[in-house]
């Protein structure tokens, strides 16, 4: 009799074992990478949480249960919506964003995905050593064929990139574009001009919590830099404005930027300037317009690119580039995830993300909400856009204080503390901060072939 339950045991032992290695089994090595990713996906019923609609378990009606199933899909859509991405994987078209790519990447390395609660219901869904290599083989085949950069070797899969050497742009137009940036006549009084906010020589901000317009007017969001602004995927913290030429049509008839009611009067000051009407008629038949001055101000945006930081000497071979110091900072802007929203050439500005993702920020933050703090909602007015912002590119970070789209974080480390406690739910250390600003600091990058600097910071 015992011997006979002790076979039975092992007979069950065995059968579980061998059922639960059929289910978790890892997609087969001769299919596609993107196809054996989206298996994995389903496998793993990864949009069971990361999307707006997702297809709920016959137990979501259950008592207790129930609500443990609603809060994980609300918090799981509230961090990650995957359903761009399985798009672009499924049909083939389109560009996956670089922020999906390094988010899903960083769960398959933490293997934290899906949670054990979901993975002891459904056997087939847990991440395995062979799904994750498969995940990590397919992020860097993807960056690698998709970024034209130039990395190879061990730094070819890394989720930054470095910053061009140039770009294509109508150097004419930008000559233009340039005088546009530092013309006062933009605004209503003759006062301001893009540069008063965005001086060149302060690495593209104004280093104030909220700049002044017209009539010491305060605006109620940071400023943020203008330095490669070119990367960003859409302009302002909650993206109102899709391209640099968009964005610049803002501020002039901004009521508490610029303030000129319209662009006709912009126009009519301008068309007085023959100088002026010359150089738009050599380079635009149409002459000066709304279009015609906001393009060339983007022609002149684009060439505000700041490369051959020495973190982006590192990401191309040179090994000297950076200390030991500042490569562990590096590492620890992985280990926390940071990593997988400032991502690509700008370290930024490539997705909307939550301002507060573990911790509530606003509540901590002990001030008055403001219109400007409901970010993306503004625009489209989905709940779920409320304290989503434009993630802020980290080039030249160092130098372009205060933090955040409120401006209420003066310094780097608070910045950084903040981050580790609202974004990655982790208590930073005090050598874990200096190491990762320490990192930070090598985002510095040069325009026009100098070290950029910011004048501010000699006075």
């Amino acid at each position: 009799m015992k011997k006979g339950l002790i076979v039975t045991a092992v007979v069950v032992v065995v059968a579980l074992v061998a059922g639960y290695l059929v289910a978790n089994r890892a997609p087969k090595a001769d299919l596609p990478l993107n196809d054996a990713v989206v298996e994995i996906f389903n496998d793993g019923g990864c949009m069971a949480c990361h999307s707006a609609n997702p297809d709920l378990p016959f137990y979501f009606d259950l008592p207790v249960v129930g609500n443990i199933v609603m809060t994980d899909v609300n918090e799981g859509y509230r961090a990650f919506d995957m359903e761009p991405m399985m798009k672009v994987l499924t049909s083939g078209e389109g560009e996956l964003s670089p922020v999906d790519v390094a988010k899903v990447e960083k769960v398959a390395l933490d293997k934290r995905m899906p949670m054990a609660k979901y993975y002891l219901v459904h056997w087939g869904s847990q991440m395995t050593n062979a799904k994750r290599d498969i995940i990590l083989e397919w992020a860097t085949a993807y960056r690698i064929a998709h970024y034209n950069d130039g990395l190879t070797g061990e730094r070819a899969g890394e989720p930054i990139r470095p910053i061009d050497l140039s770009l294509p742009v109508d150097e004419a137009k930008a000559e233009l574009g340039f005088l546009l940036f530092h013309d006062t006549r933009l605004s209503v009084d003759n006062t301001v001009s893009c540069a008063s906010c965005h001086g060149l020589n302060t690495a593209g901000v104004d280093n104030k919590q909220y700049s002044e317009g017209v009539e010491g007017q305060l605006g109620g969001v940071n400023a943020p830099t203008v330095y490669n602004a070119v990367y960003n995927f859409v302009q302002f913290w909650d993206g109102r404005a899709t391209t640099l030429a968009e964005q610049a049509a803002g501020p002039p008839v901004n009521p508490v930027e610029m303030a000129s009611p319209n662009f006709d009067q912009i126009i009519a000051k301008l068309k007085r300037d023959r100088k002026m009407v010359r150089a738009f008629k050599a380079l635009y038949p149409e002459g000066i317009t709304e279009a015609t001055i906001t393009d060339a101000i983007e022609q002149f945006e684009r060439t505000l690119i700041t490369p051959n930081s020495r973190f982006d000497k590192y990401l191309r071979g040179d090994n000297s580039a950076i200390t030991a110091e500042e490569l562990a900072g590096y590492e620890l802007f992985k280990e926390y995830s940071c990593a997988t929203c400032h991502v690509g050439q700008n370290l930024g500005g490539e997705s909307y993300e939550l301002m507060g993702l573990r911790k509530h920020y606003f509540a901590d933050r002990g001030l008055e909400l403001t219109e400007e703090d409901n970010g993306r909602y503004k625009q489209t007015k989905e709940e779920r856009d409320r304290h989503r912002f434009k993630v802020p590119g980290l080039r030249n970070v160092a130098l372009t204080y205060p933090y955040y789209h409120d401006g209420t974080r003066a310094t780097l480390k608070e910045a950084v503390c903040d981050m580790g406690t609202y974004q990655s739910g982790v208590a930073l250390t005090d050598e874990e901060e200096d190491k990762i600003m320490a990192f930070l600091n090598t985002l510095t990058g040069e325009y026009q072939g100098k070290l950029l600097t910011n004048d501010n910071m000699q006075k």
